[in-house]
């Protein structure tokens, strides 16, 4: 079975942050700045290795060998296209710099969404936040995207595949197939990606459907597949688990990681029965958007980052784990792969790094299932 961990690369300096946002900043500094919001909110959240620079080598080199220590066979990276790469030196220069790199798989998820204004954002703006850069690729112009990604990594030793082939994600699907044109425009898209990775010598490229939109009503959501067989995805799996079963609509500020981890189960193996292609599930090891708001406002319920907070729990991580694992085992064996959210996402309050509270519990438990 393969582990990938999901990488949110927003910990290192940046020339588009800088120039909106001032010289040096990263996400940091809104971890650094959080306050708790309500009675017993977990607040601010303390990296144990303190706030480092994930693009510098030497950096990542320790996120490697720890990501390997504890059972990760591979981090899958958010990455940003908006007319040029965007927080792209987390894995440029950080990763593919590491001397160690040949540890670790990795592979790219196209986080193929607007990016809005949102670090932070007050409550009233939720609803309709200010884009900063617009997702913007098409049909006609989509084919210079896929060269640079073959050619970048793809072509790289450590690329990440699946059946003998690259892994590539596409995170938004609905945007996608409608940017695209359509379901069918969009598999002609898609196959134009794999036959320019058969002439760069690869195999063709592995292309899975991340279910973003789980509580959409457009045709494409989760209950309606039909567009997304159309264009031709050979799997689907989740960015994560949060706002796509009950407990999250009916519980605040607070959800318990037990009962969110076992509305999930039952969602996955909806998923496995429902599906035509491979389901990858995910692990979401907690949940925490509050700093990302504007601090000294109230925090109540609403929209993205205004959602309920999910507390780590070690133990009921392993639980799922190990519930995950029982639905897999019952894959073929190239369809055993389980994804964890995330590595890092410290400003959602779902990372595996080391906190100065839980430590190395929630690797602890990684490992314990890997070992299995």
């Amino acid at each position: 079975m393969d582990i990938a961990a999901y990488y949110f690369p927003n910990f290192h300096a940046d020339a588009r942050n800088e120039a909106y946002r001032g010289v040096g900043w990263t996400e940091w500094e809104l971890l650094k700045c959080a306050r708790p919001r309500f009675e017993g909110h977990r607040q601010p959240r303390t990296p144990l290795w303190g706030y480092e620079d994930e693009a510098d080598p030497q950096v990542m080199a320790k996120k490697i060998d720890t990501a390997v220590q504890y059972g990760i066979d591979a981090f899958v990276f958010d990455w940003y296209w908006y007319d040029g790469a965007f927080l792209q030196r987390a894995l440029d220069d950080g990763f593919l710099g590491a001397p160690n790199r040949s540890k670790l798989k990795f592979a790219i998820m196209w986080a193929n969404h607007d990016w809005h204004d949102r670090h932070p954002t007050g409550y009233m703006n939720t609803m309709s936040p200010r884009k900063l850069y617009l997702w913007s690729s098409r049909a006609d112009s989509i084919g210079f995207v896929w060269d640079y990604i073959i050619e970048k990594y793809m072509l790289q030793p450590e690329y990440w595949r699946v059946d003998g082939k690259p892994y590539f994600s596409i995170y938004s699907i609905n945007r996608f197939i409608e940017q695209m044109g359509g379901a069918e425009k969009a598999g002609e898209v898609l196959e134009l990606l794999r036959e320019k990775a058969r002439k760069a010598g690869l195999p063709g490229v592995h292309i899975n459907a991340v279910w973003f939109d789980n509580l959409a009503s457009s045709p494409f959501c989760m209950d309606n597949g039909d567009g997304y067989d159309i264009a031709g995805f050979d799997s689907y799996t989740s960015y994560n688990s949060v706002g796509t079963t009950p407990v999250w609509l009916n519980e605040f500020p607070l959800v318990d990681f037990n009962v969110a981890a076992d509305e999930y189960i039952v969602q996955s193996e909806k998923f496995f029965k429902k599906l035509s292609k491979p389901y990858f599930p995910v692990a979401s090891v907690g949940w925490d958007s509050s700093p990302r708001t504007i601090q000294s406002e109230i925090y109540r319920s609403g929209c993205y980052p205004f959602m309920p907070v999910m507390e780590s729990d070690p133990e009921g991580l392993k639980k799922l784990l190990d519930a995950l694992g029982k639905q897999l085992s019952a894959r073929p064996a190239n369809e055993q792969i389980l994804f964890i959210n995330a590595w890092n996402e410290w400003t959602e309050g779902c990372y595996l790094e080391p906190d100065t509270v839980f430590g190395y519990q929630l690797l602890e438990k990684i490992r314990e299932f890997a070992g299995k």
